[in-house]
């Protein structure tokens, strides 16, 4: 409990931790629905923050569900038309599917991207706090009620509300005092994160968004805002911490091993640092309870290499506003409308959060991605199919079924025939890995999971408040 005198007192219908991608979309869709929004964020904007800001076609058309597609295209990035992913020698080239008649991607500076959502959000009736820190929830008879928060001032304030929204990203504060910041699933990233800005040279290429796999590393590049092209590396995880200048050395010695990337950035220039993030997990925690919820990276993270953070920080952000809206008023079906909008996002995002881990491994290419690879970059449909995957117009259930996955292996050992111990390996451990997925779906990530609150939520009938010691912004990678 903080000691310090309380300067002032406030109400509120909704209290919206962290204003970024998540908090923004959850905030648009509250004040549209007529309710009143405080949004708290210990930045000022524009700011920016860690991540690879890729939005596939249907995180473009979540920007424009919640009208801020025109400010973001004032930035003026590329529309990305055509995706390229190069494997083994073989090269798919695909077009975008649309959606909702988007059919592009973009890649905008979250310095530049946020604040359009944050403009956005102030156009629609969400006050914006910035340079605000929370500290402390309110709970009053088992309910969250509200926060404590520092104001630019210093002086501690008090905000009353029937929901408290955590988007505050991978390290919660929210989280942290409702108990849940320990996932009820979890899966270990093979991979680290390093990327860097180029001032782009390449201008014949700058509608592609574009991905190389070379032996165990992967590497991208997407043409952004200001003239720029993001790539980014993910090189196999190692243990420890990042030694100075070590992020750096990781980066440069990760391009040269992938010739089409070092190729794609011949007579490009880097401009600033190497930015890393290391000792990666993706993630589901409990996102929901007497009068709270996390939204975005706050209880749910995929590894980068699928880059879909930003667009379900923007799709569940905005579901949740629009299910909450209605019956703030009433704590029995808001407590419904929140355990609902939970386990919506559980349930349509554990295939590509299992599809990711698989990709995160780190490994290099395995017989049937190779075959993948070799038969996509022949037949155009399922080229496109595969990248509707990462467009979110497909499960990957749908299109690697187990009878596909067999057919893919059964090609591959063919033409390793003369060396077949490999292929059957990775056909037994294909076997084994898409049975503890099963298995996992079932026991940890089945839409009735939640049968009681999350450990260490607050159950006392008295008004008290949880410590904390900062209050992050929405970091997404």
């Amino acid at each position: 409990m903080n000691d310090s005198p309380i300067a002032a007192v406030e109400d509120t219908e909704v209290v919206v931790v962290g204003a970024r991608c998540a908090g923004s979309a959850t905030a648009i869709a509250l004040a549209r629905a007529g309710r009143q929004v405080i949004a708290l964020d210990s930045a000022s904007f524009p700011s920016d923050t860690l991540s690879t800001h890729l939005l596939w076609p249907a995180g473009v058309a979540e920007l424009r569900r919640l009208g801020a597609l025109a400010r973001v295209e004032e930035v003026g990035a590329p529309h990305l038309t055509t995706a390229l992913a190069v494997g083994a020698g073989y090269q798919v080239t695909t077009p975008f599917t649309p959606i909702d008649g988007i059919d592009y991607s973009i890649c905008v500076r979250r310095i530049r991207l946020d604040a359009a959502l944050v403009d956005t959000a102030a156009a629609a009736g969400v006050e914006v706090r910035e340079k605000c820190r929370v500290l402390e929830l309110i709970w009053e008879q088992g309910r969250c009620r509200g926060v404590r928060y520092r104001d630019p001032g210093g002086e501690l304030r008090e905000l009353r509300a029937a929901l408290v929204v955590g988007a505050d990203g991978r390290r919660s504060t929210v989280a942290q005092l409702v108990g849940a910041q320990e996932p009820f699933a979890d899966k270990r990233s093979g991979r680290d994160c390093y990327f860097a800005y180029w001032r782009d040279g390449d201008t014949a290429h700058r509608r592609i968004a574009a991905q190389w796999r070379e032996g165990a590393d992967l590497g991208t590049a997407f043409p952004c805002d200001d003239d720029l092209v993001l790539s980014l590396v993910q090189p196999p995880a190692q243990p420890g911490p990042l030694r100075p200048g070590e992020a750096e050395r990781r980066y440069t010695e990760a391009i040269e091993r992938i010739p089409g990337l070092t190729e794609r950035l011949r007579g490009s220039t880097r401009v600033g640092r190497v930015r890393s993030a290391t000792n990666l997990s993706s993630y589901f925690r409990h996102s929901s309870g007497p009068g709270w919820a996390l939204a975005g990276d706050a209880g749910h993270f995929k590894d980068p290499i699928t880059a879909q953070g930003i667009r379900d920080a923007l799709r569940y952000g905005r579901i949740l506003g629009e299910r909450v809206a209605p019956v703030l008023d009433e704590p029995a079906a808001l407590d419904v409308a929140l355990r609902d909008w939970e386990r919506l996002r559980v349930r349509e995002c554990k295939g590509l959060y299992q599809w990711t881990n698989r990709l995160a491994r780190g490994e290099a290419m395995r017989p049937w991605e190779i075959e993948l690879y070799r038969t996509a970059a022949e037949d155009p449909v399922l080229a496109s199919a595969t990248t509707d995957i990462f467009s979110r117009i497909r499960e990957p259930v749908e299109l690697f079924t187990p009878f596909e996955a067999v057919s893919l292996s059964m090609r591959a050992l063919w033409r390793s025939r003369a060396h077949p111990v490999a292929v059957v390996r990775d056909t037994a451990r294909e076997v084994r890995d898409t049975a503890a997925d099963w298995l996992e779906s079932r026991r940890t990530l089945h839409v009735g999971y939640r049968a009681s609150p999350p450990p260490g939520a607050q159950t006392s009938t008295l008004p008290t408040a949880r410590p904390a010691t900062n209050c992050p912004g929405d970091h997404r990678v």
